[in-house]
């Protein structure tokens, strides 16, 4: 490999800039090669000409596995590193040194056009997949790029936007995933997000590239930047930005060289940057041409087969019978929906219809479209389903939302299905003597306005090129659904935390509703919800007994529980583990994810399952520490169904962490006294000053202490010389040094 000192500084400018959206620049007389980066997490876009991010122009043909949004709801590491592993050997088989994903933003906001590319609303379950994903890509050669990096939950504007988000929230909500994946899976690079965050560009935010990235997680690799998303070379790179893709035309070379000439920039920073480009290159692979489409079509179906969700199941309407006549409605059965718009979209290698799908599988079959899929409404048709329904033991119906309601770009403004779509959809409940609906949608979509009149559910977000193969063997119960939703679906858009805030005004959106983000707030303020975050049915039933904790250290634990399949199918399960608790200076969310598994069990198979919970499991972030900590206390430990649905649960006491504050004349009358050494010796001193009554009052609610708590301590001197009392300056200062050396 080359070292940057034998490159010029011509040469090296040229490295830190893409030469076109697809590939850097070569240095030919230096051997250091182009390398090739490509769109798509869950495929390839590669194109061979008219170029661009935005998946206007067609690419080649690649195997389009399920999305992101999918994969979420597998709750499965090796569905995840599935879809990763086999995209690595199809990047390279195509010569692409780096494939751009996957995305672990948070799903802040149901309305996000963007959702189908991301993971979930939580962190963990994010982090856990997007980690899997990066390991199994790189385990091909192929670099992964890990984005947006950070707080890039919105399309609207998201070209400048500046999201408003405080520190504990950014850590313990948005951060948390890039960190799992930084620390756990090494990326080849991390793509930083177009939005400001709290006024600064993240491709110039040096806390952000450097100070967290770096110098906290230990990041070695290059940070690059979204197409398009450096708005000044110069303090980019100061920042910690690497690589500036696409490029400027060289535009920015000449200027970079400039400013190092002029000592505006140090030549050592660049060298840091051409070096990790440099290392960047041993990714780089000449193309060999050669995958299995047949093998990866198969790998596809099998996986999508994994991720959709059974969302309801009234009179066990699903499976269907196999010599039961089905009225199959919809345009999606014939035309589906299996993939998002924009930089993602893959051009398939083939595509599966589930009207196919289940003739092939022997199903009789009666069809009827019953929409269009341009939203125009048709009577014709809506009649037509329902003599079709009306005639069969059961009317299925494919309904969702058409590419052009969300893509990359821009956001939705409602949960709602077409209206023509709920029209057919109770026509057909109506008359049919049973109704299955199945969905597909990138993001949630509303079931309200028809839920009730149907008999069954079954959910498959985005499934990919072999989905429509994949729901046909769910519906037939060739497989047995396992997906959990990885997001939540609510009543009401307005019941949403974000609801007032999204997508902001002005260039500005406030992210108010804090860490509450998703079913954190649903469970914390008790909003009902339709279908509630880990929620899923399945065709067999399980039993999960004897949750023990155990703990480990001051801050650390294990979990353990026995899961049986007490069903006559085979299936697999998901553990989830939540914690509780009410410890510490900050609110809590009532609970949240800490771990999960998903376990595989044949009928009446019992697996007891052991999980570890780390001491972030507890913690939270202490914005004045400057980290995380585990307040000593009771923590609560539970199994759920579904984060609204706890069926086991264990109370721990953690001995954790004392968090002592250093006291000045500006910390509060309540830190004061709170302070475990200084507290008891100043309420000493003071008693004369107020009355040992006063001070000793122990109904804080009502006594005058509750009143002057918040006080700083300063004026709460000037009040006790007020009552002729007070605490000698010299006695003051003992007790600050005292709160600075104690442990």
């Amino acid at each position: 490999m080359t070292d940057s000192t034998r490159l010029s500084l011509d040469q090296k400018a040229a490295l830190l800039s893409g030469q076109d959206f697809a590939h850097t620049k070569p240095v030919d007389e230096a051997g250091v090669p182009a390398l090739t980066l490509v769109d798509g997490p869950h495929g390839l876009r590669v194109q061979d000409a008219d170029q661009d991010h935005l998946g206007v122009h067609e690419s080649r043909p690649a195997t389009c596995f399920p999305p992101a949004v999918a994969v979420g709801s597998s709750w499965d590491p090796d569905v995840a590193g599935s879809v990763g592993e086999a995209v690595g050997r199809e990047a390279r088989a195509a010569g692409v040194a780096v494939n751009l994903g996957p995305g672990v933003n948070i799903k802040r906001s149901p309305l996000c056009g963007r959702n189908f590319e991301y993971y979930s609303e939580d962190p963990l379950l994010s982090g856990v997949l997007g980690t899997a994903h990066v390991r199994a890509l790189q385990s091909q050669g192929v670099g992964a790029s890990v984005k947006h990096f950070a707080a890039n939950n919105q399309e609207t504007e998201r070209m400048h936007v500046s999201a408003e988000v405080d520190e504990r929230t950014l850590r313990e909500i948005y951060l948390p995933a890039f960190e799992r994946v930084v620390t756990q899976a090494d990326p080849a690079t991390v793509m930083c997000s177009y939005n400001r965050i709290n006024g600064v560009a993240a491709s110039q935010n040096r806390w952000l590239l450097t100070e967290v990235l770096r110098d906290e997680w230990g990041f070695e690799g290059v940070v690059i930047s979204d197409w398009g998303a450096v708005y000044d070379k110069l303090a980019s790179l100061l920042a910690g930005l690497d690589l500036e893709m696409p490029g400027s035309g060289g535009k920015n070379d000449v200027r970079l060289v400039e400013a190092v000439c002029s000592g505006e920039v140090p030549e050592s920073r660049v060298d840091e940057a051409v070096q990790r480009v440099l290392t960047l290159t041993r990714h780089h692979t000449e193309p060999t041409g050669r995958f299995d489409a047949d093998e990866h079509h198969a790998l596809a179906r099998r996986l999508a087969a994994e991720c959709a969700v059974l969302l309801k199941n009234d009179r066990q309407s699903l499976p269907l019978a196999h010599d039961a006549e089905v009225a199959v409605i919809g345009e999606f059965a014939r035309a589906p929906r299996f993939q998002g718009g924009g930089s993602s979209h893959i051009n398939p290698t083939r595509v599966q219809s589930a009207l196919d799908s289940l003739r092939e599988l022997g199903t009789n079959v009666t069809y009827a479209p019953g929409f269009h899929l341009d939203g125009s409404p048709d009577e014709s048709l809506r009649s037509e389903a329902v003599s079709a329904a009306r005639a069969a033991d059961v009317a299925v119906v494919f309904a969702g939302l058409p590419d052009a309601h969300e893509s990359e770009g821009y956001d939705r403004d409602t949960l709602d299905l077409p209206a023509d779509q709920i029209a057919t959809i109770r026509a057909v409940a109506d008359a049919a003597a049973r109704t299955v609906v199945v969905l597909s949608h990138g993001g949630v979509v509303s079931l309200e306005g028809w839920h009730d009149d149907v008999d069954a559910i079954l959910d498959g977000f985005l499934l990919g090129q072999a989905g429509g193969g994949a729901l046909a063997d769910l519906l037939r119960g060739e497989v047995n659904p396992s997906g959990h939703l990885a997001e939540s679906i609510p009543l009401r858009l307005q019941d949403n935390p974000t609801y007032l805030n999204f997508p902001g005004e002005q260039g500005h959106v406030r992210y108010g509703e804090g860490v509450m983000v998703g079913y954190r707030y649903y469970e914390t303020a008790q909003v009902p919800v339709r279908y509630p975050f880990g929620h899923g049915l399945s065709y067999t039933t399980f039993e999960t007994v004897d949750l023990t904790v155990t703990t480990t250290g001051p801050d650390t634990a294990t979990a353990s529980v026995t899961v049986t399949n007490t069903g006559s199918r085979s299936g697999k399960h998901v553990v989830q583990l939540y914690v509780a608790t009410d410890a510490g200076p900050v609110r809590r969310p009532v609970r949240e994810l800490r771990a999960f598994t998903k376990v595989a069990l044949e009928p009446g198979q019992t697996r007891t399952v052991e999980l570890e919970l780390d001491s972030r499991a507890f913690a939270y972030y202490d914005i004045e520490a400057g980290r995380w900590v585990t307040t000593p206390g009771d923590y609560t430990v539970q199994v759920g169904l579904s984060a609204g649905d706890v069926v086991a649960e264990q109370r721990i006491s953690l001995d954790g962490e004392v968090i002592r504050k250093e006291l000045t004349l500006d910390s509060t009358v309540q830190e004061w006294f709170g302070h475990p050494e200084v507290g008891p010796r100043f309420l000493d001193w003071i008693t004369a000053g107020m009355g040992e009554q006063q001070v000793h009052d122990p109904d804080r609610s009502t006594g005058e202490l509750r009143m002057i708590d918040s006080l700083p301590l300063h004026q709460f001197l000037n009040f006790l010389e007020g009552f002729g009392g007070g605490v000698p300056a010299e006695e003051i200062e003992e007790l600050i040094q005292l709160s600075k050396t104690t442990d």
